[in-house]
């Protein structure tokens, strides 16, 4: 048995405990802003919050979330994520809008850890979530937005 947070509802899962996060939350939980992209943890679509911290939900396997925290698209909330989601409408990032989900996930929690990241760190700490659109240039600029109001509300 798995018991553990999602969105802020306590929930157990007694299930197979080598289903992935990523198809608990889409199928048993029916959250589908949380993406398949390639099963394999290199393009980030599935991009959750495990903890705080981003993990590759299509490899995650339920026993590994027992007694933890897991936050996905549909419940992030912060001071961050509305600045996050603001930069990424006021920037018009998303173009076909399938990584977008796992992109903000990324770049909420590079923010929550580093208020003022340089060029460098967003390139970091967004390796491996792939845009098949190429909007790489948007969402570095978003990011540099967020951070910036961010710092203003400080």
């Amino acid at each position: 048995m798995t018991k553990f947070t999602l969105n802020g509802k306590t929930v157990t899962y007694k299930g197979d405990a080598n289903k992935t996060l990523l198809w608990f939350v889409r199928e048993d939980e029916g959250l589908t802003g949380s993406k398949f992209g390639c099963g394999v943890a290199m393009c980030g679509a599935c991009t959750m919050h495990l903890n705080g911290n981003p993990v590759r939900a299509c490899s995650t396997p339920m026993s590994a979330v027992n007694g933890a925290t897991v936050t996905t698209i549909e419940g992030i909330s912060s001071k961050v994520a509305n600045a996050v989601q603001s930069a990424w409408e006021t920037l018009d990032v998303v173009q076909c809008g399938y990584c977008q989900s796992g992109q903000i996930m990324s770049a909420v929690a590079l923010l929550k850890n580093n208020p003022s990241p340089s060029d460098a760190d967003i390139d970091s700490a967004m390796n491996g979530n792939l845009c098949r659109c190429a909007t790489y240039h948007r969402i570095r600029a978003a990011i540099h937005n967020a951070a910036s109001q961010l710092a203003k509300e400080a």
